[in-house]
């Protein structure tokens, strides 16, 4: 077996038992006064309590440790809450670890939050030499480099716009491209890509490309397996703070969206706490009811969905979507547009889509679950119900969302047809 002539990469990201602690405030509770927390604190202290595991705090982070080489491109998975953004922001030195300690080689540039490092008085130019400045950008590089700045944001009639104006995906088009032009050694994005348009998340990956060509080292938080799978040789999944696996991409990934099914849609919130229909289990099959989750493009697909409703709701619409892994929603399928009434007499139900012959073009797809109240209202409801494989050999991105078969015909025998049915302007 030849051996390599490469010398081993320097050590760019080490982590070594990192953990962060919060305290959670109670909900309802007065706030202490400088003497409560005085008197509390050395009753605490007496009573020999002071170093034990408060129950108002919990670990975000726990004993979390890696080392990732320089020019890697390593994506970081977990569900909400599974401490991702948190691990982003003590590498990047926003706040500091509870123990632990992290170690970093060469020039950091991070972008975390949409317009962190922005002040919403200022213009589009000033933000771009304020945020340049806070990354630790000199004054004359942010001159040298402003043209191509604004250039890559695709902003340039807003740029002497007060950024308080800006949607959110301005933001991110400027605060990308500030980040990435600083030229960083390291890069730490979470999740903003996001906000962005599809043709700018796709600018935005081609341009980290460039960067991990020259040897940068990329760390990258997302729900979009595209943008992992796109950008990402290696995964760090982490459950409830803690590292899960640590390896190739395809099993990170594999990882992430078994603990999805059947969890809450990231866009979707229950002002409760509980969604008034549960969805408690969702299969996939063909058309003979063999389960499985890969289907060739022509198929049918059945899908069945068991349910229970919490509280009382009426004429419920069950929305079955499927959103591609770049985050596009490509169709979807609801019983009140199909005329199905949904029997709730039980509190438990099951109800089951034989859909049209797959026109999906050759991807990954997510099922949601969503139910809205009648004329797609309220909602009621919101999951993950997996994911699926659509397979073709030939129709892929290149041919869009769906591809169906069309019928043609030369010009000789539409001036044919058109003369037989007479149409106006026909030649005979």
């Amino acid at each position: 077996m030849p051996i390599s002539s490469d010398p081993p990469r320097a050590i760019a990201i080490q982590a070594e038992g990192l953990g962060k602690r919060y305290r959670v405030a109670g909900s309802g509770k007065r706030q202490d006064t400088l003497r409560d927390v005085v008197s509390n604190t050395v009753a605490l202290f007496f009573k020999g309590k002071l170093a034990g595991a408060r129950k108002d705090a919990f670990w975000a982070l726990r004993n979390v440790s890696f080392e990732i080489r320089q020019g890697e491109n390593v994506g970081i998975l977990g569900l909400n809450g599974a401490g991702k953004s948190t691990l982003l922001k003590v590498l990047s030195r926003v706040t500091d670890p509870t123990e632990g300690r992290a170690r970093m080689e060469g020039r950091l540039g991070s972008l975390l939050e949409v317009g962190t490092g922005f002040h919403g008085e200022l213009t589009g130019r000033e933000n771009i030499y304020l945020y340049g400045a806070i990354l630790g950008m000199p004054h004359a590089e942010i001159d040298r480099k402003y043209d191509a700045i604004v250039a890559f944001s695709g902003i340039e009639e807003f740029i002497n716009t007060p950024v308080k104006r800006y949607s959110s995906g301005m933001f991110v088009r400027l605060a990308f491209s500030v980040a990435a032009h600083m030229e960083p050694d390291i890069l730490l994005l979470d999740e903003v890509l996001a906000v962005g348009d599809l043709a700018f998340q796709r600018k935005c990956l081609d341009f980290t490309k460039e960067l991990q060509n020259r040897r940068a080292t990329i760390l990258f938080v997302s729900h979009n397996l595209f943008s992992i799978k796109s950008m990402c040789e290696r995964v760090i999944y982490l459950r409830h703070g803690e590292v899960q696996y640590d390896g190739p991409t395809d099993k990170g990934i594999e990882l992430y969206e078994s603990d999805c099914r059947l969890s809450a849609i990231p866009w979707a919130k229950s002002e409760s706490g509980e969604w008034p229909i549960s969805i408690t289990d969702v299969t996939l099959s063909d058309e003979d009811g063999e389960r499985r989750n890969v289907f060739d493009h022509g198929e049918r697909m059945r899908i069945r969905v068991a349910f229970e409703l919490r509280s009382p709701v009426e004429a419920p619409n069950f929305i079955l979507a499927f959103v591609r892994s770049d985050g596009v929603p490509c169709c979807n399928y609801s019983t009140e547009l199909d005329g199905f009434a949904v029997n709730l007499s039980d509190g438990v139900g099951e109800i089951e889509l034989l859909t049209p012959p797959l026109s999906l073009v050759s991807e990954l797809y997510t099922l949601e679950v969503i139910v809205r109240g009648q004329g797609f209202r309220d909602l009621l409801g919101a999951q993950i119900g997996g994911t699926f494989h659509v397979r073709h050999p030939v129709f892929d991105l290149n041919f869009g969302v769906f591809h169906e078969p069309g019928e043609w015909c030369s010009g000789r025998d539409r001036r044919a047809i058109a003369a037989r049915v007479r149409l106006p302007g026909a030649v005979a």
